[in-house]
């Protein structure tokens, strides 16, 4: 065997191993058994059908004798009895339609909640777009909500078309092979004045004629998998490019920045044009080399068959029957012709999300350096922070912050100041050490996450709303100077389209204010509000953290801010040739500040 057959039947044998590797925990999961009682009724359903296509295989040869012998007896008979198949035909197609798509639905519903729980768990879809970003391996796979919502579906439904579709023609072949080889007799060759009998040639011809067309039709579209790869990215890419555009909307309006983002809406749909011509180029080969085979074998029995026909060996029934059964042979065998642009398109699809769940799991299997635990207060041990590409920001930082303390983190720009929060959260991956943080502690972003729908839903999150009545809801509205939206509750709307960055960050200060947590992480929460409204709710958020024996640690760099703490943990740059970029000094704020 050829070194290039081997590395095919491996590279078949591999997809075969990513569908099974795909498709096996549905069966195994709590519905195994609701699963496999359908796929079982599926694959009957089909046997059934192939069986009514015996049937009317045999109702041809009786129908068409019939016919030529002019049996107005057997004609009406047969008409009675074709009436009776199709219902039942059209009975199976019905429940075959319904039971298969049940199952779709039920297996996407399955496979869709299993990966949207992975994905989410312990912020693997956080530290997946990290290392996709940072580019820091190269693998990690693009547009995971295209994977999730487009290519689960397709995966599902392709899985079952194609399964379903190679089950019929392995059964069809298997059952006319017989009556095809019944009906072809024995044909007479000669070949170099030797005669030959050759019994079933029908079948050796039907074999022959897919086996060529199952080779011609692999060497023109084996470019159709990698064509259909690109194409779902690029598609994706150009759609997640319109919902930024949507997002950032105005932002974008208020930069003039319309021609530069349609100039990258342009480059993308491009990439989307171009390959979409190399498809059509080369399914123009496939579809043409395909048309000619398909029509090709409509006539082919009857050439074949008609010397029999003419000589009387046959009547006009045998050669229906020869032309139907030849007509089925071949259909079986040329599954694979007839399919290869949709084998095509399922092998890619298989190909991202075996991709896409191995980034998963790969994710999941990693060790997390930093450990981190609860405390009373605030404290680290060894802290050493890394950017995505492997850059050291900051090496065995020791902090510490106790009950009453009130902490300003100050440094340049990029000097990690919100990597230090992410790191305390304990959502930084590239952190390691030891981090204790009290269990009671809210962290607050500088861009706050603004769900659509109610405003109480908005205000709450991600808590139930139902948690909190209407009077908390209005009071935290109140007290973080939003008393406009305070009878706004029920109000449904995309807020962080319709709230100013202030606005935003007022409503997720009033969430702070809601849930009273003993500590707040709070990353330059104020930059998009005045100095008076700044200074009101720094003052709040103290009096609240005080009130309840916590303590507050905050991003900022107005100086304004410094008032309300009483501690200073500046990242200050280190000497050339040190371990990392930068180092922490801790200072007593002047005494004075409202908060010592």
């Amino acid at each position: 065997m050829s070194p290039s057959i081997t590395a095919r039947a491996g590279s078949f044998i591999q997809v075969l191993r990513r569908v099974f590797r795909l498709a096996a925990p549905y069966f195994q999961s709590e519905e195994k058994w609701r699963a496999r009682t359908m796929f079982a009724a599926i694959v009957a359903l089909n046997l059934a059908y192939v069986y009514a296509l015996v049937l009317f295989n045999q109702w041809y040869g009786r129908f068409y004798d019939g016919l030529q012998n002019k049996d107005v007896t057997v004609f009406w008979r047969e008409i009675r009895v074709f009436v009776v198949l199709a219902f039942f035909n059209i009975a199976l197609q019905v429940l075959k339609f319904y039971v298969t798509q049940l199952l779709q639905l039920r297996w996407r519903a399955w496979i869709t909640r299993d990966y949207l729980g992975r994905w989410m768990a312990d912020r693997t879809f956080y530290e997946m777009e990290l290392a996709r970003y940072a580019g820091k391996d190269g693998t990690t796979p693009d547009n995971p909500d295209q994977r999730i919502q487009e290519d689960m579906q397709l995966f599902t439904s392709a899985t079952m078309t194609l399964s379903m579709g190679l089950l019929n023609a392995v059964v069809t072949l298997v059952s006319f092979v017989g009556i095809l080889w019944g009906l072809s007799g024995t044909t007479e060759l000669s070949l170099n004045g030797t005669t030959y009998q050759v019994a079933g040639a029908m079948v050796w011809l039907a074999v022959a004629y897919c086996v060529v067309g199952t080779i011609i039709t692999h060497y023109i579209g084996r470019p159709l998998i990698g064509l259909n790869f690109r194409q779902q990215r690029f598609e994706a890419d150009f759609r997640h490019h319109l919902v930024r555009v949507r997002e950032y909307s105005e932002a974008i309006a208020l930069d003039r920045g319309e021609k530069v983002e349609h100039g990258q809406l342009d480059l993308r749909f491009g990439s989307v044009l171009r390959n979409y011509l190399q498809l059509i180029k080369q399914q123009k080969n496939l579809v043409t080399f395909t048309a000619f085979f398909g029509q090709a074998a409509v006539i082919f029995p009857f050439v074949v068959a008609a010397p029999r026909f003419f000589s009387g060996a046959i009547q006009l029934g045998q050669l229906m029957q020869i032309s139907s059964a030849f007509g089925k042979v071949q259909d079986s065998l040329s599954w694979f012709v007839d399919n290869y642009d949709s084998v095509a398109v399922w092998r890619a699809t298989t190909d991202r999300l075996t991709s896409f769940d191995d980034a998963i799991r790969a994710h999941a299997a990693q060790e997390n350096a930093l450990e981190r635990s609860d405390a009373a207060g605030l404290h680290t041990d060894g802290l050493s922070l890394n950017l995505p590409n492997g850059t050291p920001l900051l090496a065995n930082a020791a902090l510490t912050a106790k009950a009453g303390d009130s902490v300003l983190v100050q440094g340049p720009s990029g000097s990690g100041k919100s990597t230090l929060f992410r790191a305390f959260a304990g959502i930084w991956p590239f952190a390691r050490g030891r981090v204790q943080v009290p269990a009671d502690a809210m962290f607050v972003p500088q861009r706050p996450y603004m769900p659509d729908g109610p405003l109480r839903v908005a205000l709450a999150y991600p808590e139930d709303a139902a948690k909190y009545d209407d009077e908390q809801l209005r009071r935290a509205l109140k007290d973080a100077l939003l008393p406009e939206f305070a009878n706004r509750l029920d109000d449904s709307d995309a807020w962080s389209q319709k709230l100013s960055g202030g606005e935003q960050q007022r409503l997720a200060i009033a969430r702070v204010l809601l849930k009273k947590p003993r500590w707040v992480f709070a990353d330059e929460i104020s930059s998009a509000l005045d100095a008076p409204a700044e200074r009101t709710l720094y003052q709040r958020l103290s009096e609240m953290v005080r009130a309840g024996g916590g303590a507050m640690v905050s991003v900022a760099h107005r100086a304004a801010v410094g008032e309300f703490h009483n501690q200073r943990w500046t990242l200050v740059p280190e000497a050339e040739g040190a371990t990392a970029r930068y180092r922490v000094e801790v200072v007593a704020a002047p005494a004075g500040s409202a908060a010592a």
